[in-house]
């Protein structure tokens, strides 16, 4: 069977493969019709990428630089295994012929090291630390379709969508935080046709499992940690074992943590389930369930946890009054129990997107603006956008498209209120 994420098989040529590319690439390009010889994985790229770009040449946009950069770097969780990074990719990086990239879970290239002849090539077209390159801004490339699609993925020559780096032959993978699952970013290697075979794909890939590795190693003999955010079922991590949680159950958890002094089995009841009457023994059979699932994690009267859990949330918050809004940021992975409609979560919830989203319009901070923004959560949040748009300088790159989405959210809005 083929691989659908490799580029070529062992042994293809090269140069026909570029061919046969860019003539589907034109195609696509003119009249939106893909050839049945490009990949799937690049054919839906291409769509996406159409849908959202001006064209098929343009440059990807840099959106952090100098200080902020740096700051922004040194406090990312992928700092801790640079070093890792760079000794197993360290001789490719620096044998003149490629390039090792690393970049955040949203596609900002955080490292781009290598030759610096190699490096200068890359800077025309702003493959660059601080360079966005998510497939929204950058179009089809190997690191940001592998964090679109959360796998790894080789990207040859002319399957990129942007002609700009049709040159560049690249293979990336995603890097997730070993405890919560949560994407960090991605790993690639960036260089010519000859990277088009398996081992380019293979070597990423395996990277990226010994940085997971070398992030799974910490402190033993922590507290229990809950991952709630951007997340319906909870997961708990405690000596060592991972439990998904089922809803009811990641809400009592997630509740709990918010109230280490304990619950009433009458406040806890209001919380979940609000004016509804319910019998008492549902809740004692949840809860009985749970303690099952937990052991002694669950004591009683009042309902509370026997030691301190670590949450997501938590961490927001306390970065938040740290006053670090980027790894607020970088931690809040969404919505606390997107889905759950209990009073005491739909609270939770509210605060903590209150808390963060108002740091955000009130730090003045445009790439914290932008974190925001290109968010799930932020895309249609038109005050966002605006303030962003104020706070971007004139010559940006990137001032550009901010401006035209501000301009079809406020268009948007006016629509809907003159329906």
């Amino acid at each position: 069977m083929v691989n659908p994420w490799l580029a070529m098989a062992s042994g293809a040529d090269p140069a026909e493969r570029s061919r046969t590319m860019g003539g589907a690439h034109s195609a696509f390009v003119s009249d939106g019709v893909v050839s049945p010889r490009v990949r799937a994985v690049v054919a839906d790229s291409w769509r996406r990428s159409a849908a959202v770009l001006p064209g098929p040449e343009f440059m990807a946009p840099v959106e952090l630089t100098d200080d902020e950069l740096e700051r922004y770097r040194h406090a990312h969780p992928l700092a801790r295994v640079m070093p890792l990074l760079r000794e197993l990719l360290g001789t490719i990086a620096d044998d003149g012929a490629h390039l090792l990239a690393v970049c955040d879970a949203a596609g900002r290239m955080l490292w781009v090291e290598g030759h610096a002849g190699v490096r200068r090539g890359a800077e025309r077209m702003n493959f660059v630390p601080g360079a966005r390159w998510d497939e929204r801004h950058a179009g089809t490339n190997a690191p940001g379709t592998a964090l679109a699609l959360d796998h790894a993925v080789q990207i040859f020559a002319t399957e990129h969508y942007n002609r700009l780096v049709q040159p560049w032959t690249c293979a990336a993978a995603p890097i997730h935080d070993p405890v919560t699952g949560r994407l960090l970013g991605a790993v690639d290697i960036t260089g010519g046709d000859h990277l088009a075979g398996p081992h380019s794909l293979a070597l990423v890939q395996a990277t990226a499992r010994a940085a997971e590795a070398q992030l799974a190693t910490g402190p033993a003999g922590g507290h229990p940690t809950l991952s709630v955010l951007g997340r319906d079922e909870a997961l708990l991590v405690t000596e060592g074992h991972r439990l998904r949680l089922s809803r009811r159950h990641s809400e009592i958890l997630a509740l709990l943590a918010a109230h280490p002094a304990g619950l009433t089995g009458d406040q806890l009841a209001l919380s979940l389930y609000g004016e509804r009457p319910v019998p008492p023994v549902t809740l004692r059979a949840e809860l009985s369930r749970l303690r099952r699932l937990v052991g002694g994690l669950l004591h009683s009267r009042p309902y509370r946890l026997s030691v301190p859990v670590e949450t997501d949330a938590a961490d927001v918050e306390r970065e938040l009054a740290a006053g670090d809004l980027c790894a607020a940021l970088r931690t809040y992975a969404g919505p606390l129990l997107p889905l759950s409609e209990a009073p005491g979560i739909q609270r939770l919830r509210r605060l903590l997107e209150d808390r963060l989203r108002r740091a955000v319009l009130g730090g003045g901070d445009a790439g914290a603006l932008q974190m925001w923004a290109d968010s799930a959560w932020g895309e249609e949040d038109l005050e966002v956008w605006e303030r962003l748009l104020t706070t971007l300088p004139e010559d940006a790159a990137h001032r550009g498209p901010v401006a035209e989405r501000a301009g079809r959210l406020r268009a948007t809005f006016a629509q809907r209120g003159r329906d």
